[in-house]
């Protein structure tokens, strides 16, 4: 659960113009292995996101959400990218087609776990809700467990056998794994900073910035600096891909867009 790489800058049509080149050579050129989300999140490592700190918390009401929706510029360049790159934006364009193919059985299990809906967006970040998404570090499905991980949750992972790819027992897995970190941090958004990075070092940041694990979601951007740089942009791109989801057309997205990235 370590993919999301930075892929803008403060120059960002400079290098918006580069994600396309790196997306083109990966999610169109090469056979596809399973992964969506992990051949815009691998490739683009060198296209780095410029990030002001300062944070404020949108008006979530109208778009009903149920995990804040915090403002910052990294959100705002991941918005940006998904929106008006074209081939970032037909990519996206197909996880938002794949969304209701998931999307009942996903909410069943978090309405009865009493979990925000919005976490359906970690899924789509991870693999573009593609259940059988692999990443070249061996993560895989729907919510990209490594094996370790899916065991410890219950998957059965062998030769033979991979219910990382079964959407349903994955999600269980994932859900149970999310309200653990979440049990241990006091937040969604540090829960979704440990799943993409792992737990002790999340908690060693939090102790050391603000002297405990458990904490608040703006603690996320309070510790952003100090996590590294793909889990620096984990939260906005969660944020970003949740925006757009809700209100496809005021981005400009439409069935000419799903077309595109079939």
């Amino acid at each position: 659960m370590n993919r999301i790489k930075p892929i803008l800058n403060s120059s960002l049509a400079r290098n918006i113009g580069l994600a396309s080149a790196a997306l083109l050579a990966t999610v169109y050129t090469i056979p596809r292995v399973g992964s969506d989300a992990s051949a815009l999140q691998e490739e683009l490592a060198k296209i780095v996101v410029s990030a002001n700190p300062a944070t404020n918390s949108v008006d979530n009401s109208a778009a009903k959400w149920d995990l804040p929706n915090l403002d910052n510029a990294r959100v705002n360049s991941w918005i940006k990218l998904f929106s008006t790159d074209p081939k970032v934006k037909a990519r996206f364009a197909l996880w938002l087609d794949r969304k209701p193919k998931y999307e009942p059985m996903i909410s069943a299990k978090l309405e009865k776990r009493d979990m925000p809906q919005d976490l359906i967006y970690l899924a789509m970040i991870e693999s573009g809700f593609n259940p059988t998404a692999k990443s070249p570090a061996k993560a895989g499905g729907l919510w990209q467990f490594i094996g370790e991980t899916g065991k410890r949750y219950g998957l059965t992972v062998n030769k033979k056998v991979d219910e990382r790819n079964h959407p349903a027992k994955a999600t269980d897995a994932a859900l149970s794994y999310l309200s653990d970190l979440h049990d241990r941090f006091g937040s969604w958004y540090l829960a979704a900073a440990a799943y993409n990075t792992g737990e002790n070092r999340v908690g060693r940041i939090m102790r050391q910035v603000t002297g405990s694990e458990k904490g608040s979601d703006e603690d996320y951007y309070r510790i952003s600096k100090l996590l590294p740089k793909e889990t620096q942009d984990y939260v906005p791109m969660m944020i970003a891909a949740a925006r757009i989801a809700k209100d496809p057309a005021r981005y400009g997205f439409d069935a000419n867009d799903v077309a595109m990235g079939e």
